[in-house]
């Protein structure tokens, strides 16, 4: 049985808080992978970005991703670890990936800190294409996916523990 449970989804789909309530649900770790990205580099995300700009954080994103190794974790990643096709696969053999599927109105809604909450994003883009660019991405990548519209952080939990059992 896979070890590890990988949250994916956009940018305030509520994969860190769900993360940190499911880690302890199951006896788990819990990682955040923005903040192994921030640790690595000593800055915030949006510090990286507009220092750096997003083909430099996607390489970051990416060694980050691929240098993950642990075992009986809850796993919140990035937004965009979709974009890497290899460090996906990477976690899927010992992972479950999970998919925390919310509409783009509630993420419009959630998300009031977008120049400051480190999103990689391309200049002009809006977050409708952002969206709709990624979500084939998330259904592609996802063992499981969950349905977290309208509901509690429980309630994703309970769907997420029905589902992987």
């Amino acid at each position: 049985m896979k070890s590890n449970i990988i949250l994916i989804g956009m940018p305030a789909c509520g994969k860190s808080t769900v993360g940190v309530v499911l880690a302890k649900t199951m006896n788990k770790g819990f990682v955040d992978t923005d903040l192994l990205i921030q640790q690595k580099e000593g800055r915030r995300l949006q510090e990286i970005i507009d220092a750096e700009g997003n083909d430099y954080f996607r390489r970051v994103e990416r060694s980050v991703l691929l240098d993950f190794n642990g075992s009986g974790q809850v796993v919140a990643t990035g937004g965009s670890a979709v974009y890497f096709e290899d460090a996906m696969e990477h976690f899927r053999r010992d992972g479950v990936v999970v998919y925390l599927k919310v509409s783009l109105d509630n993420i419009l809604e959630r998300m009031n800190n977008i120049r400051t909450r480190g999103i990689s994003i391309d200049k002009g883009q809006t977050i409708e294409e952002l969206y709709l660019e990624r979500a084939p991405l998330y259904e592609k990548y996802a063992d499981i996916t969950v349905d977290a519209d309208g509901c509690t952080v429980e309630q994703v939990i309970e769907k997420i523990a029905l589902a992987s059992s």
